[in-house]
């Protein structure tokens, strides 16, 4: 598959809907409200459940301090951007032109991806809980049909590929997609660091808007990237993780 967004892909098994090219400023209310609702770190997939290896590097004195906290967020989210990121925009794509077929091959891609347990734990309990969500409170074919194929066995069901689909069901872009993920993922390690380290809401909220300024730079790069360039070379996150699941104490999920 290598049409644009919104593009007809052969072997397509749904229909293919119209993804609106408008921006979020010219969304109507509905559009926002639903977005805002889709996008909210709130929406109860168990992000919070989770601190994106940040436990461990509290833990083993990787993070001690406000600008370590900013220097491992922002490693997270370049590896998030490179990696399920670039899944993310695929999936958009695939799903936009309703081909259930390339969303299955692009979830095996993020779930071979992902080198720890505890990674591969996550992004499958969040991304089946949002597939499943979505089902019960809009009107999702696409996901409906990728659903299926997930309870069937096929697909393990990750994260960023039900983000995607679900963004393009309500006719939301792969860059709002996009940002909703990189946000989540900056919103997740801040919020565990309140619970575990000296850090204020202030502190996080300047660090959350001093990031997000840094995502559209990653979006552009991350949209004209191959499927087949999915990779985050970020190996000290990956022993983190590791260490995470080993650890005798842990306030965050593994």
């Amino acid at each position: 598959m290598t049409g644009p967004e919104g593009a007809t892909i052969p072997g397509a098994t749904i229909p293919s809907a119209t993804i609106s090219s408008a921006t979020i400023s010219s969304a109507t209310g509905a559009q926002l409200a639903r977005f805002l609702q889709f996008g909210d770190s709130m929406f109860p997939v168990g992000a919070f459940a989770f601190s994106g290896g940040l436990e461990s590097a509290i833990q083993k004195r990787v993070v001690t301090d406000k600008p370590t906290l900013v220097a491992y967020t922002r490693t997270a989210l370049e590896q998030a951007a490179m990696g399920d990121g670039i899944a993310l925009i695929w999936a958009h794509r695939a799903a936009a032109a309703g081909d259930v077929e390339e969303l299955v091959r692009i979830d095996e891609h993020v779930y071979a991806r992902k080198l720890s347990i505890e990674a591969r734990t996550m992004t499958v309990r969040m991304g089946r809980k949002h597939a499943k969500l979505m089902l019960d409170v809009a009107a999702a074919p696409i996901v409906a049909a990728w659903h299926a194929r997930i309870q069937g066995g096929t697909p393990p069901g990750c994260y960023p590929v039900a983000l995607a689909a679900g963004f393009a069901a309500q006719r939301f872009g792969a860059r709002e997609a996009f940002v909703v993920h990189q946000y989540g993922v900056a919103a997740m390690i801040l919020g565990a660091a309140l619970r575990l380290m000296r850090v204020s809401h202030i502190d996080t909220q300047r660090m959350l808007y001093e990031l997000a300024g840094e995502a559209d730079a990653a979006y552009d790069t991350a949209a004209a990237s191959r499927l087949e360039d999915m990779a985050g070379f970020a190996p000290l996150a990956e022993i983190l993780a590791a260490v995470h699941v080993k650890a005798h104490v842990r306030l965050f999920m593994n």
